[in-house]
């Protein structure tokens, strides 16, 4: 999803909570990597990987001169010959430290492994974010939420899925939290659309 179809999708909800929801836990992750510069961690579940999550956040982190937000992906199976970036296992979830931001994307419920690495985390100091789309309450969802300190859930009713979700709160994270003429913003935006389309295909992701 481009910049011109996010600013239309949230000219179509103007005015919802959902606008407002997005844009707050965007503000909660820019304000803790901006106050920590620790880095950023994004891990997903064994069954679903943020690869978009990542990839746009990445982009924004380059647009925004904001490199706090530009995130390491922390996958469940590394497979073999995976480029550097893309090598990093559950392990370093072990090794977070005070200062960093652990953002735990999950499209179904998290698994036991994974939550308690996440209270691990936690108790060494991370700051941890949720976002997740998970199909009703559970357990599994309440215990995650319980350990972050800020979260955002897409219920399987809701008129938006996960990965809108995603794109609307990565496009808000990368955008600088004082209000701007309208006009500003939209030639802003454009102009970001442009050096994406003139630049060459992204290796990264």
């Amino acid at each position: 999803m481009d910049a011109v179809r996010v600013a239309l999708l949230r000219e179509a909800l103007a005015g919802t909570e959902w606008l407002r929801a997005t844009r707050r836990f965007a503000g909660a992750l820019r304000t803790s990597v901006e106050a920590h510069g620790g880095g950023l961690l994004l891990v997903g579940t064994a069954e679903y990987e943020p690869w978009h999550l990542a990839a746009h956040l990445d982009d924004e982190a380059a647009w925004s001169g904001l490199p706090e937000l530009s995130p390491t992906l922390v996958r469940h199976r590394v497979p073999s010959g995976a480029p550097t970036h893309l090598s990093v296992g559950l392990s370093r979830l072990e090794a977070a430290r005070r200062g960093e931001t652990l953002l735990v994307v999950a499209e179904e419920q998290p698994g036991e492994g994974l939550l308690e690495r996440v209270h691990d985390a936690r108790r060494g100091g991370v700051t941890v974010l949720a976002l997740d789309g998970a199909p009703g309450a559970g357990a599994a969802q309440a215990e995650l939420h319980a350990l972050a300190h800020d979260a955002l859930s897409v219920p399987a009713a809701a008129e938006l899925d996960l990965d809108t979700v995603q794109h609307l709160v990565s496009a808000a994270a990368g955008e600088t939290p004082r209000p701007a003429p309208r006009g500003r913003r939209f030639r802003d935006r454009l102009s970001r659309l442009t050096e994406q389309l003139a630049a060459p295909p992204p290796t990264r992701w």
